[in-house]
């Protein structure tokens, strides 16, 4: 199952470190900070950075979110483990599954390429392929569009790279 803590923006990698340190591995299998690829020109020249995909969130995998719970209490820094009521909140399988297409091994997603034809959007590669009917708006002149979805049980829009290569 994949959990969500909410940590300090800026602080996810720190974090990360963190539960790798204090949580012990046979309660955690994985954590991660999703990120995604955003180019940005400077001097001209266009380039690739890394950013996070969700500011001030991490992701850990445990096949028990109680004993997780319980560990994430020896962590420092942590404000808050994302939760519905008295349970801890789980991302649903819809939700781990888009977060698996989106991102490569690495949890990291990567620039799409598409083109715009009228109105239509059609992604030709990259992890937005399949999904157009999530992009909510292009920035063509920042190549990034907002993606909405549910996410941590509630509409939530992310920022995710695209280029698109011809509009006709």
């Amino acid at each position: 199952m994949w959990c969500v803590i909410q940590v300090y923006t800026g602080k996810e990698e720190k974090m990360r470190r963190a539960c790798i340190k204090y949580i012990d591995e046979s309660i955690l299998k994985e954590t991660f900070v999703p990120q995604r690829i955003r180019r940005r020109k400077y001097a001209g020249v266009w380039r690739d950075e890394r950013c996070s995909l969700f500011p001030g969130y991490v992701f850990l995998i445990t096949d028990d979110p109680v004993a997780l719970y319980s560990e994430l209490k020896k962590v420092e820094g942590m404000t808050k483990l994302l939760r519905a009521d008295r349970d801890i909140l789980t991302l649903s399988p819809a939700e781990e599954e888009l977060m698996r297409k989106l991102g490569d091994e690495e949890h990291v997603t990567r620039m799409s390429y598409g083109i715009i034809e009228g109105d239509k959007i059609t992604v030709t590669d990259g992890p937005l392929k399949g999904l157009e009917g999530l992009i909510r708006r292009i920035d063509r002149h920042k190549r990034q569009c907002i993606v909405e979805t549910e996410m941590f049980g509630q509409r939530s829009k992310m920022t995710v790279g695209i280029e698109i290569v011809s509009k006709t």
